[in-house]
């Protein structure tokens, strides 16, 4: 480990970086894999491991680093650090134990996906935490993929890995281009895609019935303008959470929660 005392060390800025400042447009384009995402806390760290992510360095607590270190290779720079330079270091207000950088995976093909038994989809969820939140209820509940559209908040974002606790990892994700095309391709398949929706007519959600072995896709669109006309028409039910007298919804993630629980395989 390489000991800094100096909370302005260029060699640890990138821990204070954001995704713009870690990942190019170009980046973002590449369709390999490329730029770099951020892993806070040690659970997150030891799970992106796990799912065969490539760490690159890391900036740990020089009192007490975690054992997820000890799972590090040879190349991983690992910088270490007291509290006072960790929290000014790491751009955390409480100081982890540990914070990585990992190398983007491949962005996966939106095709690997439509096939999943229960499919979450998102459009214009741009609240990273939202997201992060979906992610965490998603994979709890034994849905197989998430679909974004282009607007939708990127699940490695440092702010929904946080709040995923890194199910981010265990949860396949891909970016559709066109979810429209995507969801209409879905439904015309057999797939039972279901929007949620405050509209008048929207069938209650506990009325749902759903075929044996029949795949669904939850549709789920951003907290004040809903999902596009265009998404609603493409979906094969319209669906709404009924809410107690003088309440008129639940936000994005807490939605996507109860529905997802009670769409669940």
């Amino acid at each position: 480990m390489i000991i800094i005392d100096d909370p302005n060390d260029e060699r640890i800025a990138p821990f204070r970086m954001r995704e713009r400042g870690l990942n190019t447009r170009a980046d973002r384009r590449e369709r390999v894999g490329a730029g770099l995402f951020v892993a806070e806390g040690d659970l997150v760290v030891a799970r992106a491991l796990d799912a065969g992510c490539q760490a690159v360095t890391a900036f740990v607590d020089a009192v007490s680093p975690p054992q997820v270190v000890d799972r590090f290779g040879p190349d991983v720079a690992v910088y270490a650090a007291h509290e006072d330079v960790r929290r000014v270091g790491m751009g955390l207000g409480v100081p982890l134990s540990i914070v990585a950088l990992f190398r983007r995976p491949a962005p996966l093909p939106v095709e690997s996906l439509v096939h999943a038994q229960r499919v979450v989809a998102l459009e214009a969820v741009d609240n990273p935490i939202n997201v992060g939140t979906v992610v965490r209820s998603a994979a709890a509940l034994g849905w197989g993929g998430l679909l974004l559209d282009r607007t939708s908040a990127d699940p490695l974002s440092r702010r929904a890995l946080r709040v995923s606790m890194g199910t981010s990892f265990s949860l396949p994700f891909a970016r559709s281009e066109s979810l429209e095309a995507t969801v209409s391709a879905a439904r015309d398949r057999g797939t039972l895609v279901v929007a949620l929706t405050l509209d008048d007519g929207a069938m209650p959600l506990n009325a749902v019935l759903v075929a044996p072995h029949q795949p669904v896709m939850l549709l789920l669109g951003a907290e004040r303008t809903g999902l596009s006309n265009e998404l609603l028409h493409a979906a094969s039910l319209r669906v709404t959470i009924q809410m107690a007298s003088g309440v008129d919804s639940l936000n994005a993630a807490a939605a996507a929660a109860v529905a997802c629980y009670a769409l669940r395989p």
